[in-house]
């Protein structure tokens, strides 16, 4: 009766550890998934900022130009 009991306290916890790592593992791909959506989000932003500084450069030519003209 002791290897029984012995080999069921194994499997038990050797079910227990399995379920801490599925545990981790889910904590782990929700991670991911997070990280690659704040990526792109980022990826977004930063090309309307450089579509604004590209406006903002043409608009200070022009504005420069007028400028010139004035003076």
């Amino acid at each position: 009766m002791a290897i029984e009991e012995v080999v069921t306290t194994l499997a038990s916890q050797v079910g227990k550890i399995g379920l801490w790592i599925q545990a981790i593992g889910l904590v782990v791909v929700l991670w991911i998934i997070f990280e690659i959506i704040f990526l792109i989000n980022n990826r977004i932003k930063r090309k309307r900022l450089y579509a604004i500084e590209e406006r903002l450069e043409r608009i200070e030519k022009k504005l420069d130009r007028i400028a010139r003209a004035k003076k």
